[in-house]
């Protein structure tokens, strides 16, 4: 798996710390807990200096997640706004009751009268070859639940707008940041100034003419690079990142479907009863009569992460991959505007 370059400037991992302390710093019901995120700065250093700046509102947590979410859940009903470090987003099981049959319906079994401003953390991803438990994305997992937020930030920009804006929104979030872009900073197109990008809206990472490739989260980087591969072949892929799969901004998507009239979707997730499906469907009811071609998804394997490195890298997406797929979509032959999509 490549990895962006890490340059100059505020890291991805910098922009974690400093979205949490800037909203620390001006609301007081804003409390961070979890595990390790005290004076070890989280395991990724990406709490570094909290516990020392806000004494008291940082406090580590015991290896028990459904305990420290739900007392965080219980929190945040009452006018604190707390963040949990949840660690590795394949840990979540163990609070799913907390999540799915709490956080998430609060609004609405009291019709309205009580939300729960809360932001659960996560971290994504497999750049250490950790295997089948520490290494799931699982963003479709989440956002197949009503009731909960889910954003997936792609650059350090969008980290420090996103993690703001999620402190800030009174239903329950879900932040998943991924491992592989911990050290990525000045990424070019990278164009977010912090409070520009609100949840549920998508951007043009690289505009284009041929091709919608539709990305979020570390794909979008996998994406941008396939772009340039297949610009030397004069393929103009243009590349989306959704930010995030809940709001969904099925404008956007309509969009740059028009302008391109093919698709191709990615997702480190696993294939079946996920985004692709989702993102594929909700451009056929929107934009079906633009579609030139069929669209087409690419996805994780439906198998549990390998930890032998040929496996893995068999069941993962790659920019050659990526490229392969977009060509495919390109260069299939044109649907007749009659013929249904099967």
């Amino acid at each position: 798996m490549s990895t962006p370059t890490a340059v100059r400037g505020l890291t991805y991992t910098q922009a974690i710390a400093d979205a949490i302390r800037a909203e620390m710093a001006v609301d007081d019901n804003v409390v961070l807990l979890g595990e390790d995120v005290g004076r070890y700065g989280g395991i990724y250093g990406h709490m570094s200096g909290l516990y020392e700046q806000f004494s008291g509102r940082v406090r580590d947590t015991p290896i028990s997640e459904a305990g420290f979410i739900g007392a965080a859940a219980g929190a945040a009903t009452r006018g604190v706004r707390p963040i949990v470090e949840l660690m590795t987003v394949d840990f979540f099981g163990v609070a799913m009751d907390q999540i799915y049959n709490y956080l998430a319906k609060v609004r609405y079994v009291s019709n309205g009268s009580r939300g729960v401003p809360m932001v659960i953390m996560a971290s994504v991803g497999n750049p250490l070859r950790q295997g089948v438990t520490h290494s799931q994305t699982l963003h479709g997992t989440f956002a197949h639940l009503p009731g909960l937020k889910v954003v997936t930030p792609a650059t350090p920009g969008d980290v420090e707008a996103l993690m703001r804006a999620a402190i800030r929104d009174d239903d329950p979030v879900l932040f998943l940041f991924h491992r592989a872009l911990l050290s990525i900073s000045d990424v070019p197109w990278d164009v977010t100034a912090p409070g520009a990008a609100g949840i549920g809206r998508a951007a043009v990472r690289r505009p284009g003419t041929d091709i919608t490739i539709v990305a979020v989260s570390f794909m979008v980087h996998q994406a941008m690079e396939a772009a340039e591969s297949l610009a030397a072949e004069d393929i103009d892929a243009e590349v989306l990142d959704l930010r995030g799969l809940v709001p969904l901004d099925g404008a956007a998507l309509e969009e740059s479907v028009r302008r391109t009239g093919r698709l191709l979707v990615l997702d480190e997730d696993y294939r079946s009863f996920g985004m692709s499906a989702e993102i594929m469907a909700v451009a056929i009811e929107r934009a079906a009569d633009a579609l030139r071609t069929p669209p087409r998804r690419l996805a994780r394997v439906d198998v549990p992460i390998p930890f032998s490195r040929p496996l893995e890298d068999a069941v993962m997406l790659s920019p050659t991959k990526i490229a392969d797929a977009a060509r495919a979509v390109v260069q299939a032959r044109p649907r007749p505007m009659t013929e249904e999509i099967r």
